[in-house]
C-alpha cells in the first residue's frame, strides 16, 4: 500500500500530528471532561467545511456529530468513536502518557490505540474525502462521543435515547476493536469485530458466625468465600459454541498452517474445548471467554473493623455473557458450580447486540486483502463490550474496523489500557487509506 500524506497543502493535519494533538487532551474517565477536545474538533471540522452539531447531557461531557454528504444512492454509513480514555494511575510509562511523543517510529500516549488513534483515522479519511470532493454512495455520519470507558450515559447511550433521529436509516457502523494485525502461526490475521459479549455484574455473598478477631472461628464466612474463589479460579463454566465464535474460529483455522488449524478446529467440539484451551497455553487465554460465559472476582467486602470476624462477606463479579444468553443462564451455571451456600444477585445487566448482520463484512475483508495481500481477514467475537451495544438498540450493526498493520511483537490487546500504549506511524497511514477506500466503495455493487 502506498502511504498517503494527509494534510499536505490541504489545511488539515496529517494523522500522526492530529493524533498527537488529541493525546494532549487529558480525557481520563472518570471524570472524562471531553469539552476541550470537542471544541478543538469542532473548530477543525467547521474549518474544513463540515456542519457540526454538539450535544451534551452535561456541559462538560459533550458529543460532536457531523456528516459528509453522499449521493443518496445508499443508506447513511456511521463512523463513531469515543474521546475518553482510561486512567494511567500506578502505571510506569517510558514517556509521559499525555505528551503525544513520537519516538521509535510510534506515537506514544494514553488513547493511541483506544481510541484516539482510531478517531484520528476516521477524521483523516473524512477530511481527505472532503478536500478531494468525494461524495460516497450514501451520507457518512461521524459521531465523536464521551463516556465509553464507563457507561456511555453521557455519550452513545444519551444520543441513542435522546437524539436517535441523527441516525435515521443507518444500518451499518464502523467503530473500534478490529482490523488490526494479529500475528499467529507465522500468518497475519486481521480480525474484524462483528459481535461482542454482554455485561452482567453480580454479587456473591456467603454467611457464617460473627465473632471477636482474637478468637478465630474456622469454617465461617471467610473460609466459605475462599472456597468460592478457588472454585472460580480452577473451574470453567460450561462450553457454548455460538455462531459468532464458530465463524471466527473456522476462519482463523483456515488461515493457519494445517496442523495448527486442525488443533484450533477442535475448540468447536464441546467435549474437547477445555482440553484444547489448556494445550494452547497463552493463546488459549483470549479464546477461553469466547467459548464460555465468565465471571472475574474484582471487589471484596467483609468486616468494617479489624477486630470483628464478619458474619457476611461478599465478592463482586464482573460477569460477561455470550450472545444469546441472559442473566438467568449465568445464575444457573454459577449455582451448579458454587452450590447453595452462596447467595447470588445480579447488580447490573446490559443486553448486547443480536446475531451479527454480515452484509458489509465482505467489503471490509476485501479492502484488507488488497491493503495486505498476505493478510487474512477473519470475523471477531470480542470478549469485552463497546458502544456497539447502545447502537444495536437502533438496529445498527457495528463492525470493529479501524485497520492498523502492526509489526510482530506489538500486540494490540496487550497495550490497550496498559502502560506505553503506542501506535506505529506507518500503521496510521495504513488505516487512513483503508477507511478512505471504504468511503469510495460503500454502497457499490459487489
Amino acid at each position: 500500500m502506498v502511504a498517503i500524506e494527509e494534510g499536505a497543502g490541504n489545511g488539515y493535519p496529517p494523522p500522526a500530528e492530529l493524533l498527537q494533538t488529541l493525546l494532549r487532551f487529558d480525557t481520563t474517565n472518570p471524570p472524562g471532561n471531553e469539552r476541550a477536545i470537542v471544541e478543538y474538533l469542532d473548530d477543525l471540522l467547521t474549518g474544513a467545511g463540515f456542519r457540526t452539531t454538539v450535544l451534551a447531557r452535561a456541559e462538560h461531557r459533550p458529543n460532536l456529530v457531523t456528516r459528509l454528504p453522499g449521493r443518496g444512492e445508499a443508506p447513511p454509513l456511521l463512523f463513531y468513536g469515543h474521546l475518553d480514555v482510561v486512567s494511567t494511575e500506578n502505571q510506569q510509562w517510558t514517556y509521559p502518557p499525555f505528551e503525544g511523543r513520537i519516538a521509535d517510529g510510534c506515537v506514544w500516549g494514553r488513547g493511541a490505540l483506544d481510541m484516539k488513534g482510531e478517531v484520528a483515522l476516521m477524521l483523516s479519511a473524512l477530511l481527505r474525502a472532503r478536500a478531494a470532493g468525494l461524495r460516497p454512495a450514501g451520507d457518512v455520519i461521524l459521531a465523536l462521543m464521551a463516556d465509553e470507558e464507563v457507561s456511555g450515559a453521557y455519550g452513545a447511550l444519551y444520543l441513542v435515547e435522546e437524539h436517535a433521529g441523527l441516525f435515521d436509516g443507518v444500518r451499518y457502523a464502523i467503530s473500534e476493536a478490529g482490523g488490526f494485525t494479529l500475528h499467529l502461526g507465522g500468518r497475519r490475521l486481521y480480525p474484524i469485530m462483528v459481535a461482542e459479549k454482554q455485561s452482567c455484574s453480580l454479587r456473591a455473598t456467603v454467611r457464617g458466625r460473627a465473632g471477636h478477631g482474637s478468637v478465630p472461628l474456622r469454617g465461617q464466612a471467610m473460609a466459605r468465600l475462599a472456597r468460592l474463589l478457588v472454585r472460580l479460579d480452577r473451574r470453567r463454566l460450561p462450553v457454548h459454541v455460538t455462531p459468532a465464535a464458530r465463524q471466527m474460529i473456522e476462519a482463523m483455522a483456515l488461515a493457519l498452517p494445517a496442523a495448527q488449524g486442525l488443533l484450533l478446529r477442535q475448540l468447536l467440539n464441546p467435549r474437547l474445548t477445555d482440553r484444547v484451551l489448556d494445550l494452547l497455553g497463552p493463546l488459549g487465554e483470549p479464546l477461553n471467554p469466547l467459548l464460555h460465559n465468565t465471571v472475574s472476582p474484582t471487589m471484596l467486602r467483609g468486616s468494617a473493623q479489624l477486630n470483628v470476624i464478619p458474619a457476611e462477606v461478599s465478592v463482586n463479579l464482573d460477569g460477561r455473557l455470550l450472545p444469546g444468553f441472559g442473566p438467568d443462564d449465568l445464575l444457573a451455571e454459577l449455582g451448579r458450580l458454587l452450590g447453595d451456600e452462596v447467595t447470588m444477585e445480579v447488580t447490573h445487566y446490559e443486553p448486547g447486540p443480536p446475531d451479527p448482520d454480515m452484509g458489509l463484512f465482505d467489503t471490509l475483508a476485501d479492502i484488507l486483502r488488497e491493503a495486505d495481500p498476505g493478510g487474512h481477514p477473519t470475523p471477531l467475537l470480542m470478549s469485552g463490550v463497546t458502544d456497539a451495544r447502545h447502537m444495536a438498540r437502533l438496529g445498527i450493526q457495528t463492525y470493529g474496523f479501524t485497520p492498523l498493520k502492526l509489526p510482530p511483537g506489538l500486540d494490540f490487546w496487550h497495550l490497550v489500557h496498559a502502560a506505553d500504549e503506542r501506535v506505529p506511524l506507518d500503521a496510521l497511514d495504513f488505516g487512513v487509506e483503508a477507511l478512505y477506500r471504504l468511503l469510495e466503495r460503500y454502497g457499490l455493487p459487489a
